[in-house]
């Protein structure tokens, strides 16, 4: 997709659909629509729409008019954004996905978006707009053989005549970079096991660094042995399919020598639960246990275009968890890389044994802050449902950090426990931990068997389980993967510049 910038009054775009933004400024009873611009022709050309209750501001609403009156453009959509007394950028990314997601069906190719006023400014308002457009433009149907291409071909953002085109152009560079980023993630994360093995994953990470000048290093079975990552080899011990420890580096001229910080993801191409297998129905699913991998790959893309000014390394453990004579058992004792001795209660509480010693690795390469992202439990998606993924930290600068990357990214983190009392539900009798706690507390027992990697190291892991695959279209983006976690983990970066 082609994104350009111009500054042009809504009345003189030329464009196959101008797209406006409605709010709604009323009260629960009655609805006061308003648009987020103050223009005398588009408030023409929406009254008699606004007079008839077909535009009420309300969150993703769409009414298309076509030749409307005073604009020079052939339609005009205009797409609720929901209250006005909690419009922010999030909004704007919504509702300029829904433009794009309601437009595409019609085979309309280009559009206009009005930039809105915006309390954060004109700058947030443009990035947004570009992010929510590109990810609306991902579908998952990449492998139908009837497959139609329904891209948007071109967006123009159309910024009041007179506006600072230097920084807008800015804005908009940096919303693509991330807006792409995330769908490149949600391009991996959609593939099926058998076009994406861990070897697989790591040649795409390879090409990625290739293409935007980052270091990679790929490391396999004997290296890892070598390594003693005796976790994370247990997992991978079970597959035909070998492992890959894939090491992506950022160094920046001029970035200060401290902080680095270690990006650590879970690249679990298929999980089948191991010997402890999981129930057949929506095991195919389970190609996207790699989301938080994918994840670190596509925030390491974007932060090397981005280029701050601070020392990144990324790291994926890449493996399949399979059922095989060669596979783990329940009762093993298995030592990570750490030296901590594991009892293998689960096989399917393999996420956490991979990120054991991605954590632990990433503290050996001079790693000062550390974040992981991880489909890990089933317990944070009860706890969570699909609204929020969760958050877990053991440092608060670290983690007030990541709350305003939060601010800036629009996802929705929500913070649980790290108690002790979690820590003593997975003591084992025969080794220093044991890989599950039972049923009771699942996300907790899990965060804090990570924890027992990182040690003092500030540290953040976001368990995005119950948010990295999407059930159902939402007007905004396609049903499939959402590529969680991308915008955040910029955003946290760029807050050590």
């Amino acid at each position: 997709m082609d994104t350009r910038l111009i500054a042009q009054n809504p009345a003189e775009v030329e464009t196959d659909c101008l797209v406006a933004f409605a709010l709604d400024h009323g009260t629960k009873e009655k609805s006061e629509p308003r648009l987020t611009v103050k223009d005398a022709a588009l408030e023409k050309a929406v009254a008699d729409l606004v007079a008839s209750g077909e535009v009420t501001g309300k969150a993703y609403e769409t009414v298309l008019l076509h030749r409307p009156q005073g604009l020079k453009a052939k339609r005009l959509l205009v797409v609720g954004a929901g209250k006005g007394k909690t419009f922010s950028h999030a909004e704007v990314r919504r509702a300029a996905g829904s433009a794009l997601r309601c437009l595409k069906p019609k085979m309309i190719k280009s559009c206009a978006i009005v930039l809105p006023e915006l309390a954060t400014g004109a700058e947030d308002a443009v990035r947004s707009i570009i992010e929510g457009a590109l990810v609306a433009d991902f579908d998952p149907d990449t492998y139908r053989s009837d497959r139609k291409d329904y891209s948007m071909k071109e967006i123009t953002v159309a910024a009041p005549a007179g506006s600072d085109q230097g920084k807008l152009q800015q804005a908009l560079t940096q919303g693509r970079i991330i807006g792409e980023s995330q769908n490149f993630t949600r391009e991996l994360v959609n593939e099926p096991s058998n076009k994406l093995t861990p070897t697989m994953l790591a040649d795409r990470a390879k090409k990625m660094c290739d293409s935007v000048g980052l270091k990679c290093e790929l490391m396999g079975p004997a290296k890892i042995r070598e390594m003693k990552m005796g976790a994370f080899w247990s997992v991978a011990q079970g597959s035909e399919e070998e492992p890959r420890l894939i090491v992506m580096r950022y160094e920046p001229e001029g970035a200060p020598e401290k902080p680095v910080l270690g990006l650590v993801g879970k690249g679990v191409t298929f999980d089948t639960g191991g010997i402890s297998i999981k129930p057949a129905d929506g095991m195919e699913k389970m190609k996207y246990d790699m989301a938080g991998g994918a994840a670190m790959i596509g925030a390491m893309r974007a932060i090397a275009m981005l280029k701050p000014k601070v020392k990144v390394i990324g790291i994926v453990c890449a493996t399949e968890n399979m059922p095989s004579g060669t596979a783990q058992k329940p009762g093993d004792v298995q030592i990570a890389m750490s030296g901590k001795s594991i009892e293998i209660i689960n096989t399917d509480a393999e996420g956490r044994l991979v990120l054991a010693d991605g954590l632990f690795y990433a503290r050996t390469l001079g790693c000062t802050h550390l974040i992981d992202a991880a489909t890990l439990t089933g317990a944070c998606v009860v706890a969570l449902g699909h609204a929020n993924a969760g958050v877990f930290a053991n440092d608060e600068d670290a983690y007030q950090h990541f709350t305003r990357a939060l601010q800036r990214s629009g996802e929705k983190f929500w913070r649980l426990p790290l108690d002790q009392e979690y820590l003593d539900q997975i003591r084992s009798n025969i080794a220093d931990l044991m890989n599950t706690g039972g049923r009771y507390g699942g996300a907790s027992t899990a965060a804090v068997f990570l924890k027992e990697f990182v040690e003092d190291t500030p540290w953040l892991h976001l368990d995005i389980a119950g948010t990295a695959w999407m059930d159902e279209n939402k007007s905004w983006i396609a049903k499939g993967p959402s590529g969680i976690a991308v915008r955040s983990l910029v955003e946290f970066v760029r807050s050590f510049e």
